[in-house]
């Protein structure tokens, strides 16, 4: 993939958004102990600890969210983690960068039991522990807190690359972000250009390096959920990209479906794909019975000679429920 220069993000640690003391939106709680000394808490609990042990040499992050409905035995975390653990090319290793942000105590007690990066998002006012519907108030509460909370992530200095539970891993997909981009994000449908703005986003998956003016893209993102009401966030990106780009010198590449796939538009080569979205598929029953099947098919591909993978024998099993 060609590399556009443009617009480069600075280094996380050069951002004087990242000092707490320095910006309204980064609070510092002091305690005050009777001998005089101060000490500092963070707003956020054990979060900077969750991500100083997850993070890469770079500050970088792989974050995904769930809540319990995601993690009883079977459902999209098992079928998360398995797409890991049978992918190629080393992709299980990223797991040890892997933050999973729960929504419940349920979610975060199961997450404690599989995996050591976990963190509860204690939120107030919604129950985040069954399936939320798509559109539903719940749905756009949980969708503009994750958004907000990504927020939360750049401002403490750390680069993440966001992904749903319900994406497969097969393969290492940094290879396909641009360093020319602050914003790289996964395509319903990709037309050609990564670069073009015509494309259309998910930000099911979404890479962010930190920097001001990614994280002031991001309070530009937050103050659209009430300029544009009732949309979620994905349609509000859409809504403001063009304007973003200009004001802020934002570079955003949009990945190539052939690589970082959906089922919106889905790559049929199993040799070249890294990732593989249960998009435009609603209801959970719907996605798990897809992604069964797609992984069925992968252990299929990864068993084989390599004569009968490069032949291109491999076929993802359509029609499904949605895949096609």
């Amino acid at each position: 993939m060609a590399v556009r220069p443009a617009f480069i993000c600075p280094r996380v640690q050069i951002c004087p958004c990242i000092n707490a003391h320095n910006s309204p939106n980064l609070i510092s709680l002091s305690l005050t102990i009777n001998v005089g000394r101060t000490m500092q808490a963070s707003p956020y609990g054990d979060l900077e600890e969750v991500l100083a042990r997850a993070a890469t040499a770079d500050r970088t992050v792989i974050m995904t969210q769930i809540n319990a409905a995601w993690t009883k035995p079977g459902s999209l975390l098992d079928l998360f983690f398995e797409s890991f653990r049978t992918g190629e090319g080393g992709v299980a290793r990223l797991l040890d960068h892997l933050v999973i942000v729960t929504m419940d105590p349920a979610a975060y007690a199961g997450c404690q039991l599989v995996h050591p990066h976990c963190y509860f998002l204690r939120t107030t006012g919604v129950d985040y522990r069954g399936e939320k519907f798509f559109m539903s108030k719940d749905y756009l509460e949980m969708m503009w807190g994750r958004n907000k909370f990504q927020q939360t992530i750049l401002q403490l200095g750390y680069n993440f690359l966001f992904t749903d539970v319900d994406v497969m891993w097969f393969r290492d997909p940094f290879k396909h972000i641009s360093m020319g981009a602050d914003i790289a994000i996964s395509s319903d449908v990709f037309m050609g250009d990564p670069y073009s703005l015509g494309n259309f986003p998910n930000g099911g998956f979404l890479f962010v390096r930190s920097c001001n003016k990614t994280i002031e893209f991001y309070r530009h993102w937050q103050a659209g959920r009430y300029r544009f009401f009732g949309k979620h966030e994905q349609d509000v990106f859409n809504l403001i990209k063009h304007d973003m780009t200009d004001r802020l010198g934002v570079a955003i590449q949009f990945l190539d479906t052939t690589y970082i796939s959906g089922f919106c538009q889905l790559s049929r080569d199993l040799n070249k794909i890294c990732t593989l979205h249960a998009n435009c598929c609603v209801g959970l029953g719907a996605k798990l019975h897809d992604l069964r099947n797609v992984l069925d098919v992968w252990r299929n591909y990864t068993a084989a000679p390599v004569p009968d993978k490069r032949a291109g024998k491999f076929q993802w099993k359509v029609p499904g429920i949605c895949i096609h």
